[in-house]
């Protein structure tokens, strides 16, 4: 059944180009009957193996990468920092406050990828498990200088940090792996293309995840590495069938699904918990 799971994960992780990673958790509570503490564990380091592994095969799959790596590298970093201390956070809090938290961050996560597949339908073809091996380099990323390095800015600098930190804390809190607030963000602070975001959200969600699930192995008492084997090689699986087929079926309906799948979930999820 874990590997079952981790392969629904890497398929979904895959065939999003954000918010894909939240659907890990409540799998692992409803179909793996872990309880919130080991899911948010198991699900960090699963996500953290699936996407290492999206990023090597970005790496070395094309010649013109189109990883961000200044811009990426501080979120990562900011972002790693504070993944212990939602780990931390998670720790004090009951499992049913817990549960209630993630069941809102998750809708609203839902219902931002309705509206984004809604009023971005061309957004909606670019997922993680796609090919970027095409995707042009941007005009500017906040600001560059002639020689088209990366300014490193007051203002720029200021907003990546602190959305590092913020997807850090949410991150180790709750399991994810950030891409619902990474994507917009880097949007937002350039003129990046969607398919830029979404390879270089990759390399950030492994770095932060992989920081949750240390902090995970740090303070929990019980480590099931037989579980994570199993969902993390599942979820490898599942990204590489999403390799295969999205360019088929990425598209505006397989995103609304998505959505209206994983408010279900978590609705199903926080209702049992009840």
């Amino acid at each position: 059944m874990l590997l079952f799971i981790g392969l629904l994960i890497g398929l979904i992780l895959g065939l999003t180009g954000a918010g894909g990673s939240v659907f890990a958790v409540p799998l692992l509570l409803l179909l793996g009957d872990m309880s919130m503490a080991d899911a948010t564990g198991i699900s960090l380091g699963a996500v953290a193996v699936t996407t290492i592994y999206a990023s090597l095969r970005n790496r070395f799959s094309r010649s013109t990468p189109s990883v961000l790596w200044k811009p990426g590298l501080i979120l990562a970093i900011s972002g790693a920092l504070t993944a212990p201390m939602g780990k931390w956070l998670g720790l004090q809090l009951s499992e049913l406050w817990l549960i209630s938290g993630f069941s809102l961050l998750a809708a609203i996560i839902a219902l931002r990828m309705w509206i984004n597949a809604q009023k971005n339908p061309q957004a909606a073809l670019v997922v993680r498990a796609g090919n970027f091996a095409n995707t042009p380099s941007p005009d500017h990323l906040c600001n560059l200088n002639p020689t088209g390095q990366f300014e490193l800015r007051p203002r720029c600098v200021s907003g990546l940090l602190i959305g590092g930190l913020v997807v850090g804390v949410l991150s180790g809190l709750f399991g994810v792996g950030g891409g619902f607030l990474i994507v917009p963000l880097l949007l937002a602070l350039s003129a990046v293309s969607m398919a830029q975001a979404v390879s270089t959200s990759l390399l950030i969600i492994a770095l932060i995840s992989s920081s949750g699930f240390i902090s995970h192995l740090v303070m929990s008492e019980a480590q099931h590495w037989d579980w994570l084997i199993l969902v993390a090689a599942g979820g490898v699986i599942g990204m590489i069938i999403g390799q295969t087929i999205s360019h088929k079926i990425a598209n505006v309906l397989l995103q609304k699904i998505f959505a209206l799948s994983l408010l279900i979930v978590a609705t199903i999820t926080l209702v049992r918990h009840l």
